[in-house]
């Protein structure tokens, strides 16, 4: 299996308490695709690095030192190569939400957060800057980069770190997987690996097809949805 061409993001963290930085830090970098190459306390020092450093994707607190992390992200230049925004704060009154969506963040996470709701929204950034993404959209890959995301709000026992890597699985696999297959390729289960590629056929991001033996039972092999193109910004 030859590796497909993987996206990188490189990420900044604004945020003024050391231990959540290094928290933020810790969980992000746990998570393939992502590389934290600033963390910085203060607006002041994320304004200087970002003139030397290239950031693809700004986790930013809201209440800093110098002034407020919002109005800031707002004010940063709004060009197709510029950062996505995630905003990570305490703060969740209903003006300072819709001011936020107003101004394009990516995501609003309030403090605090379970892991897999980072990951959630660290993946739609993904999803949304991939190389492979199509120059025409249907409406459901619209409604992705609207974040009318079914990934977003994961059902129990489906993880978004897990459910990235069968993703990736099935972008790299040259022929169809067998779930058995995958869980080898992935270090689970073979109905761990079962249960998430069922998911992603409900969402039509994978297909799956039914080969029945003479013996035993039929043998189910997926692959990525030969449409995906159209909906799956990849």
């Amino acid at each position: 299996m030859t590796p497909l061409p993987r996206l990188l993001s490189r990420v900044m963290i604004v945020e003024d308490d050391v231990l959540v930085r290094t928290i933020h830090q810790t969980l992000i970098e746990d998570l393939p695709g992502f590389q934290v190459v600033s963390t910085v306390g203060s607006l002041a020092q994320a304004s200087q690095d970002l003139q030397s450093v290239t950031v693809d994707l700004l986790l930013v607190d809201i209440y800093l030192p110098d002034g407020n992390g919002l109005t800031w992200a707002a004010q940063l230049p709004r060009i197709s190569t510029g950062p996505d925004v995630i905003m990570i704060t305490a703060a969740n009154d209903l003006p300072t939400v819709q001011t936020a969506i107003r101004s394009g963040v990516l995501d609003f996470l309030i403090k605090p957060f379970e892991r897999q709701r980072l990951y959630a929204a660290l993946q739609r950034h993904q999803q949304r800057h991939s190389v492979a993404s199509p120059a025409h959209l249907t409406q459901y890959g619209v409604d992705r980069l609207l974040r009318h995301d079914p990934v977003t709000h994961l059902p129990k026992g489906i993880d978004a770190a897990t459910l990235g890597k069968v993703q990736r699985l099935l972008d790299e696999a040259i022929t169809p997987l067998s779930a058995e297959t995958a869980g080898r390729h992935l270090g689970v289960s073979r109905i761990t690996a079962w249960r998430y590629l069922e998911y992603l056929v409900g969402l039509s991001l994978a297909e799956v097809e039914v080969l029945y033996q003479s013996t035993g039972r039929p043998l189910k092999l997926y692959q990525r949805s030969r449409h995906d193109s159209e909906i799956l910004l990849r």
